[in-house]
């Protein structure tokens, strides 16, 4: 017994015994014992730490001290880096759906593309409206304006869809400030201007891939009606073609339909006055993005004692430029249409209160990581890739996948993925561009084979009235499509620059 212990805690095939183990369980126990991620988490992490012979001092601290624990480190490490960007990144996103900016992009890219390249407009407007705005919550606001696009299109729900989707699933997986990217900026040690930037690189071929050329293709073979009942309004008084006008026209009140989305709905939609324009949409959720690339092309470009370079770091600082983009839409979109302060507050309030569990289930799957990290498996991981000759963003790919199909969430697919693969990066003088290249590797890989484990399958599945075979059919392939060919830029720039 005593043999059996120590090869599992000394030795290379050992240590990969005991993370597969750990990893086993964690799945059992969030797909079939219906355990919280944050839960299963935190007590695989526990036990993996036990089961590897860690000091528990040195697991959870001391009565009097634990600030250095792997318990308080891995939570308080990346919570750290992570908790402000996203509560403020939450809370702009919902001053942007508040404001009817939504509504106000669809009415213009309509106009710009017409009727017949109303699915490429759809895509634009999943891909801008996107970046600020979780992707459940995208789906929530943007519904009822691809029932009025399809309804008046005569066409298959599912050409106006799927590519608003693979716009949402791009953004949502591969640029700050959603959870994922930014937990594997802090995870990995790579600046968000990095993941920004490398994240269009990556992602916007698979969302031309997946949203356009898929989209397209599997919208002209599955057709599927939008029921009446999603475009009345809840008075009955308004029809589709009604609110269609009106989106198209630019005009003051919001409408929504009687089926998902409406009033009783998450996704519901309050009317508001004087909708702002498009330039000014665009120009808030530009903000965040262009402080943060200024301060890592700054860091390039400009010497170290340089006074420019000091205040574009501290414009660029991720929190800053999300907070000052945030203030900036509190009065151009709130106070400046008549909204007041109190209102104000009550509306970030609300936004903030989904964010909770997600955090815990970043914090949780950080010290996860930790674990792993200080068990030594990180470098038996290391060894075993070096003697099989995979390259590090292969494998960060092909756990994350593993992750993800096994149990469905992306966020956790990535926070574990990042844990283990956190000490292989660690272990080489990969720049920060590699880096960043891997992280989208893991990202890519948390977004494949979208199923019935899947939240987010069944979100859909409701939303455009789609039966679970058509799901799998357009939706599942979709996000294997954005997963592979995003993942396939990600490898190929990889090999030229490492």
């Amino acid at each position: 017994m005593t043999a059996a212990v120590d090869w599992l805690r000394t030795t290379t095939p050992g240590l990969l015994v005991l993370c597969g183990l750990a990893i086993a369980v964690l799945l059992f126990a969030i797909i079939k014992v219906k355990l919280e991620p944050f839960i299963a988490l935190l007590l695989t992490g526990l036990g993996l730490a036990l089961a590897a012979g860690l000091p528990v001092s040195k697991i959870v601290g001391t009565a009097i001290k634990a600030g250095d624990s792997l318990l308080e480190t891995g939570f308080g490490g990346i919570l750290g880096h992570i908790a402000v960007i996203i509560g403020l990144g939450t809370v702009l996103g919902a001053i942007l759906e508040q404001s009817g900016g939504a509504d106000i992009l669809t009415g213009r890219l309509l106009k710009i593309f017409g009727e017949k390249g109303a699915p490429v407009a759809m895509g634009l407007l999943g891909l801008i409206f996107g970046i600020p705005v979780f992707f459940d919550i995208g789906i929530f606001v943007l519904a009822p304006l691809i029932y009025v696009a399809a309804k008046r299109g005569g066409r298959s729900l599912v050409l106006y869809a799927m590519p608003m989707l693979a716009g949402l699933s791009m953004t949502h997986a591969f640029l700050p400030p959603h959870p994922g990217p930014v937990a594997l900026g802090g995870l990995l040690g790579v600046s968000l201007g990095w993941l920004i930037l490398i994240g269009f690189v990556c992602g916007i071929p698979g969302f031309i891939a997946a949203g356009l050329v898929w989209g397209t293709y599997i919208g002209k073979r599955i057709h599927v009606e939008v029921p009446d009942e999603f475009l009345v309004r809840s008075d009955g008084s308004r029809g589709g073609e009604q609110i269609a006008a009106d989106t198209e026209d630019e005009t003051a009140e919001r409408r929504t339909g009687e089926g998902p989305g409406t009033a009783t709905d998450p996704g519901a939609v309050a009317v508001r006055q004087a909708p702002p324009s498009v330039g000014l949409i665009g120009a808030i959720i530009a903000i965040p993005l262009i402080l943060i690339l200024g301060a890592t092309f700054g860091t390039q470009l400009l010497d170290a004692d340089s006074q420019l370079l000091q205040v574009l770091t501290f414009l660029g600082t991720p929190a800053v430029a999300l907070l000052i983009a945030v203030l900036i839409a509190f009065y151009v979109l709130g106070v400046r249409r008549g909204s007041s302060v109190q209102e104000l507050s009550t509306l970030t309030a609300e936004s903030l209160r989904p964010v909770g569990m997600l955090l815990l289930v970043v914090g949780a799957g950080a010290f996860f990581g930790k674990v792993i990290s200080a068990t030594g498996i990180g470098t038996a991981l290391a060894d075993t890739m070096s003697a099989a000759g995979l390259p590090v963003i292969v494998l960060a790919y092909i756990i994350s996948c593993g992750l993800r199909i096994a149990q469905g969430s992306a966020t956790v697919a990535i926070v574990t993925t990042g844990g283990i693969v956190a000490p292989l990066v660690a272990g080489h003088d990969y720049s920060q561009l590699s880096i960043a290249l891997i992280a989208m590797a893991i990202a890519a890989g948390s977004i494949i084979l979208s199923h019935v484990n899947d939240g987010g399958f069944w979100i859909i599945a409701k939303y455009f009235n789609l039966t679970v075979k058509q799901t799998l059919q357009t939706w599942t392939v979709l996000e294997t499509v954005l997963s592979v060919v995003s993942f396939a830029v990600a490898a190929l720039l990889f090999a030229i620059v490492s």
